[in-house]
């Protein structure tokens, strides 16, 4: 059951299979943002704890160690204990998530048990990846896939769990040793996750998480020439960061999943009513905060002030409030920061000629709450229309052909996701196949499946997560070849 007032049970760094403080000594308050109020201090680490994680961390990946010795298959009973650890503990996951992102209760659950889900999909990954055997005349040739070793793991605040899940599946199923930074501002649910690695018998150095800020602990990840790979979720403007850091000191691997602004498009043939609760939901799920939120809602011209009206009451229904509440379907935004900068875009949009159709103001003065809002006559130049807002701000535009939506589309600097509604396939199909994204979808919205490889075109990122290719980014080939004598 959802639990307001549950006590977070771990605070301290985790390094090699123990809480500990940090060097420092230093902490850090993280905070309810529906109140405002401080939850706890948690341990504030940096370069000199990061430090002491890789030493773990290598050691636990030498050639000889428990872990390095443990079959395929002795993995995969790891990592499905853990998901039953999961299983126990999801009310309790659950509530420490919503207390310091701000969704709704019902919504943390779901994330629980995807991540779950997440993590036994790559537990049946462990003996599934292989190499080739290959003919060369007077020799025989063969490749073999093996874990890249130490790797650094970088999320964000908007999913917490979720993207956990994302980066230990793969890493962890592949046999990598893995320092993770969580965003400072939700630490809570990483650290219990690795209280339960310890308690599902991950072997000491296996898994280390170090709650800090991306300037000190990040680039100290991101710049720590032992760490074989950095993987990280978040902003272009930090993914730049990161990835100028790795090739400064030891040329590390990188992989980016950045920002979107994501269109979702709605033909004059579909269905009006499906079009609108579709895409309400790509763009007010999780308050907006999401990577993939389809920001950008291209209505076909003939529809056009229908839809507006509809989506517009549509918002106005939407429920705000306490992320506990049973009935509740939007939270607060994750800061005052964020909050500041949702509220200077829809400014913004209104400055420049948006028909502010719905919302457009903060709600109440306690917590981050901000009305669920609609702009309409929406143009491809303003900063609505070209900027991440990773707020509930709908932005609809009109459109006339499908020719001319493919190019609007396209008009961004970013590639992570895209929809179509229409019942016409070959429409769906040609903009599939068309629109610079690297997910998209046909008559639904973020539907992101274990199975499913995500990541982005443009400045949306580099490489992918999730499904096979996701293990790509954590494995060497190496090719070995004898002379037949």
């Amino acid at each position: 059951m959802a639990d307001p007032n549950a006590k977070p049970k771990y605070t301290k760094l985790f390094i090699n299979n123990e809480f500990v403080d940090s060097v420092s000594g230093k902490t850090f308050a993280t905070f309810n943002p529906a109140t405002g109020k401080e939850i706890i201090k948690v341990s504030e680490g940096d370069k000199a704890d990061v430090d002491l994680a890789v030493i773990a961390a290598k050691k636990a990946f030498h050639r000889n160690s428990e872990w390095r010795q443990l079959s395929p298959l002795q993995r995969t009973a790891l990592m499905n204990k853990l998901c039953g650890l999961m299983t126990r503990d999801k009310d309790l996951l659950a509530s420490l998530e919503t207390q310091d992102n701000g969704k709704p209760y019902a919504e943390a659950l779901f994330d629980v048990t995807y991540s779950m889900l997440t993590l036994q999909y790559y537990a049946g990954w462990t003996d599934k990846f292989f190499g080739d055997t290959i003919p060369a005349g007077g020799f025989t040739s063969m490749t073999r896939k093996e874990p890249v070793g130490v790797v650094g793991q970088i999320i964000p605040w908007n999913y917490p769990l979720l993207m956990l899940a994302w980066k230990w599946g793969p890493a962890l199923a592949t046999g990598c040793t893995i320092i993770m930074k969580p965003a400072e501002q939700t630490p809570l649910t990483a650290l219990h996750m690795a209280a339960l690695a310890k308690e599902a018998g991950f072997p000491a150095g296996v898994i280390n998480v170090i709650n800090g800020f991306g300037p000190t602990a990040g680039a100290a990840i991101s710049e720590h020439p032992d760490i074989a790979k950095v993987a990280f979720t978040g902003s272009v403007d930090i993914g730049r960061i990161v990835m100028e850091a790795a090739a400064k000191s030891n040329l590390k691997r990188v992989s980016l999943e950045l920002g979107g602004k994501s269109p979702v498009v709605a033909f004059d043939d579909a269905d009006i009513d499906f079009a609108v609760d579709t895409t309400h939901e790509a763009l007010f799920s999780n308050h907006g905060q999401s990577c993939c939120a389809g920001s950008r809602t291209y209505v076909h011209e003939k529809i056009y002030d229908q839809f507006v009206a509809k989506a517009a009451a549509k918002a106005k229904e939407r429920k705000v409030g306490n992320p506990f509440e049973a009935n509740v379907q939007q939270g607060p935004q994750i800061d005052q920061e964020m909050l500041t900068k949702v509220l200077g875009y829809i400014e913004s949009g209104q400055k420049e000629g948006a028909k502010l159709q719905a919302g457009g103001k903060r709600i109440g003065n306690v917590g981050f709450f901000v009305e669920p809002t609609v702009f309409s006559d929406v143009k491809d130049d303003m900063r609505i229309a070209q900027e991440e807002i990773f707020g509930p701000v709908q932005s609809i535009f009109k459109f006339s052909s499908l020719e001319e939506m493919i190019d609007r589309a396209n008009n961004v600097q970013y590639g992570l996701a895209a929809g179509v509604i229409t019942n016409d396939i070959n429409k769906a199909l040609k903009f599939a196949n068309s629109v610079d994204a690297g997910s998209v979808w046909i008559n639904c919205y973020d539907a992101v499946l274990p199975s499913t490889p995500f990541g982005g075109y443009k400045h949306s990122g580099i490489g992918r997560e999730l499904g096979k290719d996701g293990l790509d980014n954590y494995l060497e080939t190496k090719t070995i070849t004898m002379k037949l004598l």
